[in-house]
């Protein structure tokens, strides 16, 4: 069975959440060994303005949070073939604080189980 990449090649894909229920995808391919940085600085010009680059092309370590397939990483993280490389946006509200503000705005009776109320079933079933 041949493989169709070479040994000594990684595919990396690159996932940027860009805005609310937005995300962008680069699939780069690299030189093994490499860093998360290599795959960040591989997908171009497109990912500048979220990672923030130096004047000198190296990439700015108080960028955006970073991980590789949901655990947090560094920019000198090695990565593997087939690795998920993320850039996360930072939260702006803490979700705990708006499940609290949501449940005080819609009450106690329209949300989660008591939602919805079977035809002639007991009150909070």
């Amino acid at each position: 069975m041949a493989d169709s990449a070479a040994p000594d090649r990684l595919n990396v894909t690159v996932v940027a959440c860009t805005g609310p229920r937005q995300t962008r995808e680069w699939v780069v391919q690299l030189q093994a060994p490499a860093t998360v940085q290599d795959a960040l600085l591989a997908c171009g010009s497109e990912l500048a303005c979220l990672t923030l680059p130096d004047s000198d092309g190296a990439i700015d370590a108080s960028g955006p949070p970073l991980g590789i397939w949901g655990r947090q990483a560094a920019m000198d993280s090695a990565v593997a073939d087939l690795d998920r490389v993320e850039i996360y946006r930072p939260l702006r509200v803490d979700p705990k604080v708006a499940r609290r503000q949501r449940f005080a705005r819609q009450g106690a009776r329209t949300t989660g189980l008591f939602a919805r109320k079977r035809p002639g079933g007991k009150p909070g079933y």
